[in-house]
């Protein structure tokens, strides 16, 4: 077969579908799986592709994924960054991977950037049965990265953020904050490079939205999936970038060292230089040599047709 295809699964309670990629190498399944999504309103157009690629080219399927009200995946209203339900789309996609005859359900693979990290924390915390898990510049800890967010930044967020849960009960529209802006601004991320690396990501043409719920900002703080780290029992690899603004180094790796397979490789790079360039050819390499010791293929390597 080979190649990536579209694919949609149903994600949560109330029947709505998560959409996304499957990709396949050539050859004879079935195949390890790596289920992957993105971090703060990241969406899977933004480089995921990219990491997908490798991975397939090495004979590993991929299943690439937007969380529901993003993307392309259902969910209203649109931008609604709720970390249960996002939490909610990873079972469904590791359910509807473990459904695949095409694919190993025993060999099912974690990988999360930046917001997406800690999910996957959390979700390979819960499922003990997942085979490896790779955080790329995991969000650890939700204090820590406050900290790292410009004060008047904070405080604008958490004026829409109440706002936005008051108009939320009386059934008017969403309050809106960017998710990156200029340092600050009121935005969820506003370090002097969150700006321009993060739109950076998004290819020329593509539908993208820089903005969420602002009710999202009272969450920041309680949100600490790090803490889980000691409860992973599969190998995790953790790609740590030391300049990061977004996601700090230190809390990151200190939660590593409580994981009893944990794993960490250090870049000297920031938060958004890991998905392209040297960055990233580095951090692909350390992740494909992660898999191939944990989770080893029956082929050196896979062509992929895209």
């Amino acid at each position: 077969m080979g190649g990536r295809r579209s694919v949609e699964f149903v994600a949560g309670g109330r029947g709505e579908h998560c959409r996304g990629w499957l990709y396949e190498p050539r050859g004879k399944g079935p195949f390890p799986v790596i289920v992957m999504a993105h971090g703060l309103g990241g969406i899977k157009e933004m480089r995921l592709d990219a990491y997908a690629q490798r991975f397939c080219a090495a004979g590993y399927a991929c299943l690439v994924f937007d969380y529901r009200h993003f993307g392309a995946s259902d969910g209203s209203p649109r931008q609604l960054l709720d970390i249960d339900r996002q939490l909610e789309d990873w079972s469904g996609a590791i359910a509807f991977a473990r459904g695949n005859s095409n694919l190993r359900p025993d060999q099912v693979v974690l990988w999360g950037t930046s917001f997406g990290g800690g999910h996957v924390i959390l979700s390979a915390a819960r499922d003990r049965t997942i085979a490896a898990a790779i955080a790329q510049c995991p969000f650890t800890d939700g204090i820590a990265s406050l900290f790292a967010l410009n004060w008047r930044s904070a405080v604008k967020v958490t004026a829409l953020a109440l706002c936005d849960v008051l108009l939320s009960l009386i059934g008017r529209a969403p309050v809106m904050v960017p998710t990156a802006g200029p340092p600050g601004s009121a935005a969820l991320m506003t370090a002097p490079d969150a700006l321009d690396g993060y739109l950076a990501l998004v290819p020329d043409g593509t539908a993208f939205r820089n903005q969420v719920t602002a009710r999202f900002g009272l969450n920041i703080v309680r949100h600490r999936p790090g803490r889980k780290a000691g409860d992973i029992s599969c190998p995790i690899l953790f790609c740590v970038c030391e300049a990061d603004s977004v996601a700090p180094a230190g809390p990151t790796k200190r939660y590593a060292r409580r994981a009893p397979k944990g794993e960490v490789r250090a870049y000297r790079a920031g938060h958004f230089d890991i998905y392209v360039g040297k960055d990233f050819e580095q951090v692909v390499a350390d992740q494909l040599a992660f898999l191939h010791r944990h989770v080893p293929t029956k082929q050196g390597g896979a062509r992929v047709d895209l």
